[in-house]
């Protein structure tokens, strides 16, 4: 898992929140709470079935890549706190919805909800979507 220090490292002068890896924001990271909150014992997976799920969305031959979108309360916080999920892929937006059933998510959204740093090359034909919890 990044932690904090290292976010706010690569956010920079500007503030500008890196799209971190999955492994980034997941691995031994057991704050339940640290991405779609208000969904925590109210549906959403744990955070080790939520990657498990993402992990294999990443591994769709239309998905060219997954990110963590973090929050810019992260900065303040000192924790790391994700806002969505990015995800780059050929599919139809109703083929994304699928994928994320049982999320508790309020969505698949066109863009990323921010701006962000570290973005990852989008192939073309690709588009980024945003799977949002409200």
């Amino acid at each position: 898992m990044i932690s904090a220090e290292q976010v706010i490292n690569r956010a920079g002068d500007e503030g500008v929140m890196p799209l971190i890896t999955l492994n980034e924001f997941f691995e031994c990271n057991d704050n339940e709470e640290g991405i779609a909150p208000n969904q925590w014992g109210y549906g959403r997976p744990t955070l080790t079935e939520l990657v498990e799920r993402l992990r294999i969305i990443e591994q769709h031959k239309d998905v060219a890549w997954v990110r963590v979108q973090l929050h810019p309360e992260t900065l303040e916080m000192e924790e790391l706190a994700g806002e969505a999920v990015a995800i780059c892929t050929t599919a139809e937006e109703s083929v994304c919805a699928a994928w994320i059933e049982g999320f508790e998510a309020s969505g698949v959204i066109p863009e990323l909800v921010d701006v962000y740093r570290d973005i990852p090359e989008v192939p073309h034909g690709s588009t980024v979507s945003s799977v949002v919890w409200d």
